[in-house]
């Protein structure tokens, strides 16, 4: 149940929401110039007007490790976006009883409550204005030396999320993406949501020059592969890697043509992808589960490409220069194929660029990147399916490109420029709260995995069993 937080919040609660709304405009940004360069286009809020509850963080019991655990859950909350967070609490507020009356002349709404029992993190939240237990859990934690301490803490994390707002929650997921290394290489590294435990996942090499592209990373439903394009037979091809074996899979070449941008289908077992092929272009489906059944979805002399479902899987929205070479627009049309309706806000003789969409998990938006101009930056857009076309620019400054939803369907990653440099950064669509994920680096077309917990709760069934 999501409750209202005009419940008692503070007398300043109201004056903040205010000034957010004020500095959400400033500097020397009005909505009448976006307007001019994006018509239909409205300046970056989704915002609601709601003030942010308070959640205060008892300190954990159980030592080093509980302490540890505890730093992770404040930093996963204040992540989220929903909360503002109250920790550092002095370890004299680490008590056996709850004291509702303290917490609530702290300004807290909630708390959040841990300890290390018996190789477990228990965590309880509490409901400070109504003076009750909300909800708990028991989650297996292993050794702080272990690399999946930081995971299982996460999914800690992520129930609190639920708990509270009965949605999910993005700390428990990680983000992969190519990076460009210095020597021309370009493979596949993953990172997790707060930015922790990065790692290299691809080392394609090509038989000709000793290192190939891989780029244009999804993934599976389940979380445990991912679907890109790899250059390592010397053309783009469609492979899957399975992160967990290694194994890899590719799509047969049973066209002529660049395979390029897969996506899975929301089965798991199909994946959509584009094959360029000049005046006979399209895209087609592949069962990799089966390894059979090359389908065609769309076919022309244009060029289609970055498939994206919707959560159903009954609909599908891509990028195609059907309007012209060099304008390529969103659309998006019936899974199996039919008339193709424009998303992107198109204006005559002013067709924009618009690529590299993506469906909403929760099925209400469509983020992409794109301009206006024929010249310019590209920012990253959300058109809200059902909404009459509405569409919200979420980037300002700086050149982004290639969202990619978290499995909240709130927070988005992309990879930007700055004058300082390339980065991925994520921000609240809610919001517009931004912060870097990884920077230093040549980092683009990232692709957020959904939640990690269903998989991790089926791996440790099965070591039980």
């Amino acid at each position: 149940m999501v409750q209202s937080w005009n419940r008692g919040g503070p007398w300043w609660a109201s004056v903040l929401t205010a000034l957010a709304a004020v500095l959400f405009l400033a500097p020397g940004v009005h909505a009448q110039d976006v307007e001019e360069r994006f018509p239909g286009v409205s300046l970056g809020l989704l915002y609601e007007g709601r003030t942010q509850p308070v959640v205060a963080i008892q300190p954990f019991q159980g030592g080093t490790a509980a302490q540890r655990a505890e730093n992770i859950v404040a930093r996963d909350l204040r992540h989220s976006n929903r909360f503002r967070v109250l920790d550092s609490i002095p370890q004299a507020f680490a008590r056996d009883q709850v004291d509702y009356a303290l917490w609530d002349e702290l300004g807290a709404d909630w708390l959040v409550t841990g300890r290390l029992e018996a190789g477990a993190l228990v965590v309880e939240v509490h409901d400070v204005i109504y003076r009750e237990l909300r909800d708990q859990g028991r989650f297996p934690l292993p050794s702080p030396d272990s690399p999946d301490f930081r995971m299982a803490t996460h999914i800690a994390s992520d129930a609190v999320v639920q708990w509270v707002f009965d949605e999910p929650g993005i700390a428990a997921s990680r983000i992969v993406f190519s990076r460009r290394m210095e020597d021309g290489s370009q493979d596949l590294w993953m990172v997790d949501a707060d930015g922790e435990n990065l790692q290299r996942i691809t080392r394609d090499r090509a038989q000709e020059d000793g290192y190939a592209l891989a780029m244009s990373p999804s993934w599976s439903p389940d979380g445990r592969r991912v679907v890109y394009t790899s250059y390592q037979s010397g053309l783009p091809r469609v492979y899957e890697l399975n992160l967990e074996t290694g194994e890899r899979k590719s799509v047969p070449a049973e066209r002529v043509g660049d395979y390029i941008t897969p996506t899975y289908h929301p089965d798991g077992e199909r994946v959509a992808f584009a094959v360029n092929a000049g005046r006979d272009s399209g895209i087609f489906t592949y069962n990799l589960a089966q390894e059979c059944c090359f389908e065609e979805i769309s076919r022309g002399r244009w060029e289609d490409i970055s498939p994206s479902f919707s959560p159903d899987g009954s609909q599908l929205v891509f990028n195609s220069n059907r309007l012209g070479v060099g304008a390529p627009q969103i659309y998006r049309m019936p899974a199996n194929g039919g008339q193709p309706h424009i998303v992107s806000p198109y204006v005559y003789n002013r067709p924009g660029y618009y690529t590299s969409p993506e469906w909403s998990p929760r099925g209400d938006r469509i983020a992409y990147h794109g301009r206006i101009e024929q010249r310019g930056r590209h920012h990253v857009l959300v058109s809200e399916v059902g909404q009459r076309g509405r569409v919200v620019q979420l980037t300002r400054e700086g050149n982004n490109e290639d969202p990619s939803w978290a499995p909240d369907g709130r927070h988005l990653v992309y990879s930007g420029e700055r004058n300082w440099g390339r980065a991925l950064f994520i921000v609240d669509v809610e919001t517009g709260a931004t912060r870097t994920l990884v920077s230093g680096m040549r980092a683009r077309m990232a692709a957020w995995s959904p939640s990690l917990a269903p998989r991790y709760a089926a791996d440790a069934e099965e070591d039980r069993d």
